[in-house]
């Protein structure tokens, strides 16, 4: 097993530019649309789900990642409803977001409770990912706890691939951190199969965490293909993207290498106007990639 700790986390300071540096030029093929997860939006997305996918096109998205599914519903809508809805407005729900369902086991459309269902709805938007969100506290006191998660996302990697689509995990930053003398990002990566489970990269929680994603890229080839580009400002706080520290010419000139399919931009908090702020961020982004 590789030890990332010992590796490849090391400091990201030689990573701290400003995001709007020029493109490098070894690129070598355009990048995938630009994305948003909708959880940056969750309360307008409660509210009134139409004006805000309208709000977002007109920004010029053309992808997006949900969250929140549950009981067979998006937003309070139907998987078929939701399609229709994306559709009205030009959007492709590529990926979206699920949990274990260890915390609400009466609860369905996780990993748990009505997976296939979950699967079954996610054809029906159009995904080509689901993602396995977040793990609370108690799904990762002990490495045994992450070894459990992994035969999960094994099985479920499984059927998810039979219907053609493609398991994720997505990281914070507690999954760097040495639990047990390892590192429980190791241990997800390790005790999965490669082709059953791969990983999106949060681009914040890795800078937050110390963590290079370069070297993660060329030690784990072709296995992130979603990256949430989020930013960071120098207090360590949630940014529009390109406004922060993060250095993204840097990540997305090794896309490559990380197997990158899409991406998307993520704020967890924000203050002022959120649509303001996700209209910085996808202005910013598209100078960053251009």
């Amino acid at each position: 097993m590789k030890n990332h700790t010992r590796r490849s986390f090391i400091k990201y300071s030689a990573l701290a530019g400003v995001g709007l540096m020029v493109i490098p030029s070894c690129l070598s093929q355009a990048a995938p649309a630009t994305g948003i997860q909708l959880y940056t939006l969750r309360d307008q997305m409660a509210e009134d789900p139409a004006a805000t996918l309208g709000r977002i096109a007109a920004m010029g998205y053309k992808e997006v990642e949900s969250a929140g599914y549950g009981e067979r519903q998006y937003y309070g809508l139907s998987a078929k409803e939701f399609r229709k809805l994306l559709d009205d407005n030009g959007l492709k729900a590529v990926s979206g977001h699920y949990l274990s369902g260890k915390q609400a086991p009466e609860k369905q459309g996780s990993l748990i409770n009505g997976w296939e269902q979950a699967v079954e709805d996610a054809l029906e938007v159009g995904q080509k990912f689901m993602v396995c969100a977040y793990l609370f506290d108690f799904e990762r006191e002990t490495l045994d706890a992450y070894k459990e998660t992994a035969a999960l996302l094994n099985k479920c990697g499984e059927i998810a691939k039979e219907n053609g689509i493609q398991l994720c995990y997505h990281n914070h930053a507690f999954e760097f951190e040495t639990l047990q003398g390892e590192v429980p990002y190791d241990i997800l990566l390790s005790e999965t199969d490669k082709d059953l489970l791969k990983m999106e990269l949060d681009l914040y929680w890795t800078r937050k965490a110390n963590v290079d994603p370069i070297q993660l890229f060329k030690e784990n080839e072709g296995r992130f293909p979603l990256f949430h580009v989020k930013d960071m400002n120098e207090a360590g706080e949630f940014t529009a993207v390109g406004t922060g520290v993060i250095d993204f010419n840097q990540i997305f000139a090794n896309r490559d290498k990380a197997g990158l399919k899409h991406f998307f931009v993520e704020q967890d908090r924000i203050e002022g106007d959120p649509f303001e702020n996700v209209k910085t961020s996808y202005n910013n982004l598209q100078k960053i990639i251009a």
